[in-house]
């Protein structure tokens, strides 16, 4: 990597590590409704990095921790996870989660997913819930998930598939985007929210991190909440790319935006309820 590659890169984790902090308080109390959302997506995480009781299993940035407490619970009071994030403020969040839960299995420690500096074969399982995505070079952080597990250790990630597949959450960008007055993004940008969404890519990054047995399967997980309002309440206050980006504008055109958003996204609703598209990716392999 050249100097000015480490640059931008350590730019990028700052922006993202100021704006998950910023977020961390919304992404917790949004929490319910993000474990409804990803509920089946998660099990089906844990059965594919073959986690089972008494396991040691390594949560790559676990956020507020809600996948975390269902790892602990899987791996038992003989099991230990250890959830890491660049963010401490979210981190803090995850830790009082899983005391409040009486989940004394889990720890965290603040750590950058693509510099994992755990003792080599020091984890059954390695896992990553909507996280590796955020990583400018994600291969990296692969490389390092790879590094850390025991032979036969598995890891899995999750991540949004391609931009058509996520229309609710393509509008929510390329809105944003325009109020910024920014020219259209490749939604494929390295560290961006369907960054691993191209076809193939993420199977390749896997295989290129030393993975055997690699699989990556489309799982349809659409955004069901009562009406849009209550999609646009979790976009403002926890979804932090796009809060990053309506930030930076004056409140006038910050307030243009969220009501072109919901405007927008008024095309879900339904008369049973909000149901936003999803697909995401779960990629797996072997060490």
């Amino acid at each position: 990597m050249t100097d000015s590659s480490a640059d931008a890169s350590m730019q990028f984790k700052n922006r993202t590590r100021e704006g998950w902090n910023k977020a961390a308080a919304g992404w917790d109390q949004q929490t319910p409704q993000i474990h409804q959302w990803l509920l089946d997506i998660t099990e089906a995480m844990m059965d594919a990095s073959g986690i089972k009781e008494g396991a040691q299993v390594l949560d790559v940035a676990a956020g507020a921790g809600d996948q975390t407490l269902m790892l602990a619970r899987r791996v038992g009071a003989q099991g230990h996870v250890l959830a890491t994030d660049l963010s401490a403020d979210i981190l803090q969040l995850a830790l009082r989660n899983a005391q409040q839960a009486g989940l004394p299995q889990v720890e965290v420690q603040v750590a950058d997913a693509e510099q994992l500096e755990f003792p080599a074969g020091s984890f059954d399982a390695a896992v990553s819930r909507l996280g590796v995505m955020f990583c400018p070079h994600p291969l990296l952080a692969l490389q390092g998930m790879h590094r850390v597990l025991k032979p036969g250790g598995k890891a899995a990630v999750v991540v949004f598939s391609e931009p058509r597949a996520n229309p609710a959450m393509g509008i929510l960008m390329s809105t944003a985007v325009k109020h910024a007055g920014l020219p259209p993004r490749d939604p494929y940008q390295p560290g961006g929210l369907m960054s691993l969404g191209k076809p193939g890519l993420l199977a390749s990054l896997f295989a290129e991190a030393g993975f055997k047995d690699v699989r990556v399967q489309k799982i349809p997980a659409p955004f069901r909440l009562p009406t849009t309002q209550d999609y646009m309440e979790f976009a403002q206050t926890a979804a932090s790319p796009i809060m990053q980006l309506v930030s930076t504008l004056d409140p006038q055109t910050q307030q243009k935006a969220w009501v072109d958003m919901a405007a927008q996204l008024e095309v879900f609703q339904t008369p049973d309820g909000w149901e936003g598209p999803n697909e995401l990716l779960l990629a797996s392999g072997t060490h």
